[in-house]
């Protein structure tokens, strides 16, 4: 009898997801462009169509049947995003429309009510714009200070640093657990707890960890964390916070509206019990349930299979890119492709980044070009925008030969014009 091969986690994934089967300028489409957005397979999108086909109604408020199967599937979501964080309860899971909102909302709920002149925040300097402006913001207004953690020559969270700066006035420590221009996995854990022996809060921005690998929040111990649905395989407009359930109990709500009230006088509102207190008026009810389908679907293939398939397309992806003339940034992954996220970050001498894109485009090849939300970081890096190809695990190797590949044309061609 002929031997079988055993197919990859893309292989058997693959069709799942419509949207890869198309072509781009008659090219096979190749996306490396899961650090911005994932695609979304097939059951997430038919989930979508269900709920506005059969159940379609206001949550909470109505008895008909239509009302009630909206609520209960509504619900049900959360209790997955729950079960998905392990969450100590469901009431810890708060819907919102992205992770940044989930960032706003504790800046105004918790920072703009606690910090005052004299306290401190600390951030780090690779984080994305939504984990930045809002602290800005909230500093400006309370008189708090930022202050920000440097890189260590690998390009990595520098934890010697970190431990000089925090102090009794540190009220926040606020990061990324992993970056989505550099790469590099942040020890959370430790950042965590060194937090809190000096009594601040913690909170994680998961938006390139959860859709990668386990992420367990009683285990880091984080006082909150943020993601959003549409890079874990889910839809836009759906994201969500967890947070400790007695530090959300204390925090007043963000938004007034519908909903999020208990008791509503003309001169006075009691509250709603969490986490209806933050989720004021309408929510996105056909979103958040459709985040519960693409959770139900990384449940079934298993957050750990997910990251080792990565792991071994991150070392391959590095082996490839380490023969090419581009220059890398982040940590390298060690040998076995571990130690840091699937994505690579790059510049080539002499052209553009943008250029760079569009020239692969061409070939049917989807990456990044830009900034990617981290200005700062960019400034400190000494360049104004960089190339990032990020991949996800219906990725495959034959894709990264065919970006090599395209990548090195496009070089051939510019060196040729201008060389």
């Amino acid at each position: 009898m002929p031997l079988t091969t055993a197919k990859t986690l893309a292989e058997e994934v693959r069709a799942d997801f419509p949207i890869l089967q198309q072509q781009v300028n008659g090219k096979p489409l190749i996306y490396f462009d899961n650090a911005a957005t994932s695609q979304k397979p097939k059951v997430v999108l038919d989930t979508l169509l269900h709920y506005y086909e059969h159940d379609n109604a206001n949550v909470h408020r109505g008895v008909h049947a239509l009302s009630a199967r909206a609520t209960d599937a509504y619900e049900q979501a959360r209790d997955k995003v729950a079960t998905f964080v392990n969450a100590a309860s469901r009431d810890e899971i708060v819907f919102t429309r992205n992770a940044s909102e989930a960032i706003n909302l504790v800046a105004y709920a918790w920072g703009l009510n606690t910090l005052q002149p004299g306290d401190q925040i600390i951030l780090s300097v690779m984080e994305h714009h939504s984990n930045l402006v809002p602290w800005q913001l909230i500093a400006q207004r309370t008189g708090a200070e930022l202050k920000f953690v440097h890189l260590t020559p690998t390009q990595e969270f520098d934890l010697n640093p970190f431990n000089q700066l925090i102090s009794d006035q540190t009220k926040l420590v606020a990061v990324n657990h992993v970056s989505n221009t550099l790469g590099c996995i942040n020890p959370v854990k430790e950042i965590i707890e060194t937090a809190h022996r000096y009594g601040a809060k913690v909170l994680i921005d998961a938006c390139q960890s959860i859709p990668h690998m386990t992420v367990d929040v009683q285990a880091l111990g984080c006082d909150w964390l943020v993601a959003s649905g549409h890079k874990m395989c889910g839809p836009t407009g759906a994201g969500f916070l967890y947070g400790q359930l007695d530090l959300l109990e204390s925090m007043p709500p963000f938004m007034g509206g519908g909903e999020m009230i208990q008791d509503v006088f003309l001169d006075h509102s009691t509250y709603a019990e969490l986490p209806h207190k933050f989720e004021a008026g309408t929510p996105a009810i056909c979103e958040a349930i459709t985040l519960g389908a693409a959770v139900d679907y990384l449940s079934g293939i298993g957050l750990d299979r997910i990251a080792d398939y990565e792991h071994g397309l991150t070392k391959y992806l590095y082996e490839r890119l380490n023969q090419m003339p581009v220059k890398l940034y982040g940590p390298k992954p060690k040998a076995d492709g571990t130690g840091r996220a699937c994505l690579a970050t790059f510049t080539v001498e002499g052209l553009h980044a943008q250029d760079l894109s569009t020239f692969l485009d061409q070939s049917g090849i989807a990456i990044r070009s830009g900034h990617h939300c981290t200005q700062p970081l960019h400034t400190l890096l000494g360049v104004n925008s960089t190339a990032r190809a990020s991949l996800y695990f219906y990725n495959t190797q034959a894709e990264i030969d065919a970006f090599i590949q395209a990548l090195q044309e496009t070089i051939d061609f510019f060196g040729n014009i201008f060389g």
